[in-house]
C-alpha cells in the first residue's frame, strides 16, 4: 500500500526544494541548500515542515553530477584486457571545436599509472581465445591496496558476451582487498563499443564511493522513512540499487521536473499526448527539453565531456541561472556565467558576502524581484547591495545600473534561447507547436521573454513551479533499465526467435529482482530492439511486444524502416537488419497527487499593490503585482503584470493575457 504521506526533495546548486504531499494537499519549502553535505539541508528542511517519520522520501541528487563536473572522485583504477589500457585515452578522437586549432581533452578519470592489464581475450564472438591469468589478478591487488585506490572498473574486452573472467577477476579483488568497491561493465553495461562501454564503467567507479557515503549518511539521518532516489532515466529505485549504479544518478534533479511538467501537462491541456517544452533555471543551470507528445529519453548522453551510454531522460543543460556572474572580459564585452555564485555566497542581493552581480541582482535592480517579496515575504533581499554591483558593472560598458542589469538579462536570455532552439528546431521541431512550461525559481522571470524570442504563443505555468522538480519526484513510477547485447541478422530471429527470447527472460529476471525490494505485483515490462542496417555504425531503438514471436520481430523490423524514414528520410527495406541491443524497462507506476478542480469565478483579480518594473530600454513601467496565493480559477488579467509567490515570481510582460485554469495552473497567451 502506497503512504499516506511522502515527500519530494531536490537538491540544486542553491535552495533545496521540498513537496510534502500530506492527506492529499501539498505543502513546499525551500532550504539553502549546504554544499559540503547535501544531507544537512535535508534534514533542516524535513524538521521544519514537520514531516512524520512513517512518510516516505523521494530525493534528487546532485552528487555524481558535481563529483563528475568538478573531477572530485574517488581514486579510481581500471582493469582491463591486455592491450587495451588506452581506451579511455584514446576515446574517439572527436573534436568539440571543428575549427579550433589548439585543443586540450580532458584528461581520462583514470591516469595512466592505474590502468591495468592482464592476459585474458575473448573473441567478438564470445570464445575464450586467452583464458585469465589469476595470478596476475592476485598479484594487482597488492598494488591496489598500496597505491590506495578506493574503486575499481573492470572492463574486459567483449565481457558483453560473457562475463566469467570479469566475475572471476572480481572474486579474487575481493577476497584479497575486502573495502574496494568494483564496478564491472558486464553490471553497468553489457553492451557492444568498447570506448563507451569503458568510459560509463569508470564514471560508475569514480562516482560510486561518494554517492554511497552520501546515500548511507543520509538513510540514516532519515531514520526509519522508506527512501528512494531519482535516476537519471526519470524513474526512481531503491536506496541500494542507486549506490551500486552511481552513474545512473547523473542527471537525477533535472529528470524529476521533466517527469513532473509532462504530468501537470497532460491534466491541465486535456490530452495524454502534449508537445512541451520544458524551462527548468535554477541557481546555477537551465535545463531544457522538448516533449513531442511523450517524455524523451536517449542511451547515448554526455556528462563533463564524457560518454555515459545508459538510459536518461533527454535534456540539455546550459550554465545560465539566477546565480550567473556577470562579467566585462577584456575586450569589453558583458559576459553572463557559466561561473556561479551557488548557495555560498549566492547572489549579492541575499547579504551573505557575494560581490560580484549576477542575475538574480539584474532583476532585483530591474524591480522583478521584490525585496520585501522574496520567498513571499518569509526573506529580503539587499536591493541597495544589488544596485551598487549593478553599478560597478555597469562603469565598464559605461552605462548606468539599469542598462546594465538589462544587458545581463539579455545575455543570459540569449544563453537559454540557443538551449531551447538546440532541442527544438536543430532538431526538426517547430517550436511555435509547443507550449512553453517554465519552471525552477527563475524560470517564470525569464519565460515570456524566450517564449516571443521562439514565437511561442502559449505558456503553462504549474501551481508550484519553483519546486516543480520536487513535486516530479513524487509522481516518478519506480524504473529498473536493463539491456544486453545480441548483435543477430534480424532475418535469423525471424525464422528462430530463440536468442532473442532467451535474452528477454534473462533481463526479466534481472529487473525482477532488482524491483524485488518493492514488494509489489503490479510490474509492467516494456522491450525495444536496437536496430540498423548491415554496415550502419548506430542503432534506431523500437520496440517489440511481448511474448516474443517470430510475427512480432517482423512487425519491429517494419517499425525500424519507418522509423529510419522519419528520422533520415530514406528507408532500405532490401538491406539486411541487425539487432544489436535488446532492452527491457520495468515500470511500477507511480502516484499522481492530482488535487481535485476548484469552481471557476469569473472577474478580474485586485491587485496587491503597483510597482514600477523595467521591461526594455524604455524606463520602468507602473505595474500591477499579484499575490499568486489570492488568485483564483477564472481570474482573467492581462500584462504588464508580475505574480509572486513563496517559490518563485512570473513577470508577464505588455500584450500577454493570463487566466486561471480549475486546478491553479496559470495559463498565458499572446494574440
Amino acid at each position: 500500500m502506497e503512504p499516506v504521506q511522502c515527500v519530494g526533495i531536490d537538491v540544486g546548486g542553491t535552495f533545496t526544494d521540498f513537496v510534502w504531499l500530506i492527506d492529499g494537499r501539498l505543502e513546499v519549502r525551500k532550504e539553502a541548500t549546504t554544499v559540503a553535505d547535501q544531507s544537512r539541508a535535508i534534514v533542516a528542511g524535513l524538521d521544519a515542515l514537520g514531516v512524520a517519520d512513517t512518510a516516505a522520501v523521494v530525493h534528487g541528487t546532485t552528487v555524481a553530477t558535481n563529483a563528475l563536473l568538478e573531477r572530485r572522485g574517488a581514486r579510481t583504477a581500471l582493469l582491463t584486457t591486455e592491450g587495451f589500457a588506452d581506451v579511455l585515452a584514446l576515446g574517439r578522437q572527436n573534436r568539440p571545436h571543428l575549427y579550433r586549432l589548439a585543443q586540450r581533452r580532458p584528461p581520462p578519470l583514470v591516469p595512466a599509472e592505474w590502468r591495468f592489464e592482464v592476459p585474458e581475450r575473448l573473441s567478438a564472438d564470445g570464445d575464450v581465445l586467452t583464458p585469465l591469468d589469476e595470478h596476475a589478478v592476485e598479484a594487482l591487488a597488492g598494488r591496489l591496496e598500496t597505491d590506495g585506490v578506493e574503486s575499481l572498473a573492470v572492463v574486459f574486452l567483449h565481457a558483453y558476451l560473457d562475463p566469467t573472467h570479469e566475475r572471476r577477476a572480481a572474486a579474487i579483488l575481493r577476497a584479497r582487498c575486502p573495502d574496494l568497491l568494483l564496478s564491472l561493465s558486464s553490471d553497468i553495461l553489457p553492451e557492444y563499443r568498447e570506448y563507451e562501454r569503458t568510459a560509463t564503467t569508470v564514471i560508475n567507479a569514480y562516482v560510486r564511493p561518494l554517492v554511497g557515503r552520501y546515500l548511507t549518511r543520509l538513510e540514516a539521518a532519515l531514520g526509519p522513512r522508506p527512501f528512494r532516489v531519482m535516476q537519471s532515466n526519470g524513474g526512481a529505485i531503491g536506496a541500494g540499487q542507486a549506490a551500486a549504479q552511481a552513474a545512473r544518478l547523473v542527471l537525477s534533479g533535472p529528470a524529476g521536473g521533466v517527469v513532473g511538467a509532462f504530468a501537470l501537462a497532460r491534466q491541465a491541456l486535456g490530452t495524454e499526448t502534449p508537445h512541451l517544452l520544458t524551462f527548468d533555471m535554477g541557481g546555477t543551470s537551465t535545463d531544457v527539453a522538448l516533449c513531442p507528445g511523450a517524455i524523451p529519453h536517449t542511451a547515448e548522453g554526455v556528462i563533463a565531456g564524457l560518454p555515459l551510454r545508459l538510459p536518461t531522460t533527454d535534456i540539455h543543460t546550459v550554465g545560465a541561472g539566477g546565480g550567473s556572474l556577470a562579467r566585462v572580459d577584456a575586450g569589453g564585452v558583458l559576459r553572463v556565467g557559466p561561473e556561479s555564485a551557488g548557495a555560498v555566497p549566492g547572489p549579492v542581493c541575499y547579504g551573505r558576502g557575494g560581490t560580484a552581480p549576477t542575475v538574480t541582482d539584474a532583476n532585483v535592480v530591474l524591480g522583478r524581484l521584490r525585496a520585501d517579496r522574496f520567498l513571499g515575504g518569509t526573506a529580503s533581499l539587499d536591493e541597495a547591495a544589488a544596485r551598487a554591483a549593478l553599478a560597478r558593472l555597469g562603469e565598464g560598458l559605461g552605462r548606468p545600473a539599469e542598462a546594465a542589469a538589462l544587458g545581463v538579462v539579455r545575455v543570459a536570455n540569449a544563453t537559454m534561447e540557443r538551449a531551447l532552439r538546440r532541442v527544438s528546431i536543430e532538431r526538426g521541431h517547430d517550436p511555435r507547436a509547443c507550449v512553453l512550461v517554465p519552471f525552477g525559481g527563475a524560470g517564470p522571470l525569464h519565460a515570456c521573454d524566450l517564449a516571443r524570442a521562439l514565437d511561442v504563443r502559449r505558456l503553462l505555468v504549474p501551481p508550484h513551479p519553483g519546486v516543480l522538480s520536487a513535486l516530479g519526484l513524487l509522481m516518478a513510477d519506480v524504473v529498473y533499465d536493463a539491456a544486453q547485447a545480441l548483435l543477430r541478422p534480424a532475418s535469423a530471429l525471424t525464422a528462430t526467435p530463440t536468442p532473442l527470447v532467451e535474452a528477454v527472460e534473462t533481463l526479466t529476471t534481472r529487473v525482477r529482482e532488482a524491483l524485488a525490494p518493492e514488494g509489489r505485483d503490479d510490474l509492467l515490462l516494456l522491450t525495444h530492439l536496437d536496430l540498423r542496417y548491415e554496415g550502419q555504425s548506430y542503432e534506431l531503438s523500437v520496440p517489440l511486444a511481448l511474448p516474443v514471436t517470430r510475427g512480432r520481430v517482423t512487425a519491429a523490423v517494419a517499425a525500424f524502416h519507418e522509423a529510419h524514414t522519419r528520422r533520415y528520410g530514406y528507408a532500405i527495406e532490401g538491406t539486411p537488419v541487425e539487432v544489436v541491443t535488446v532492452r527491457l524497462r520495468g515500470t511500477l507506476p507511480g502516484t499522481f497527487p492530482a488535487l481535485p478542480p476548484a469552481p471557476i469565478t469569473d472577474g478580474r483579480p485586485t491587485p496587491d499593490d503597483v510597482h514600477p518594473v523595467w521591461f526594455g530600454d524604455a524606463g520602468p513601467t507602473t505595474t500591477p503585482w499579484y499575490d499568486r496565493e489570492r488568485l483564483r480559477p477564472g481570474h482573467r488579467f492581462t500584462g504588464p503584470a508580475v505574480v509572486f509567490q513563496y517559490d518563485t515570481t512570473l513577470v508577464i510582460p505588455p500584450g500577454w493575457q493570463a487566466r486561471i485554469d480549475a486546478r491553479y495552473n496559470l495559463h498565458l497567451e499572446y494574440p
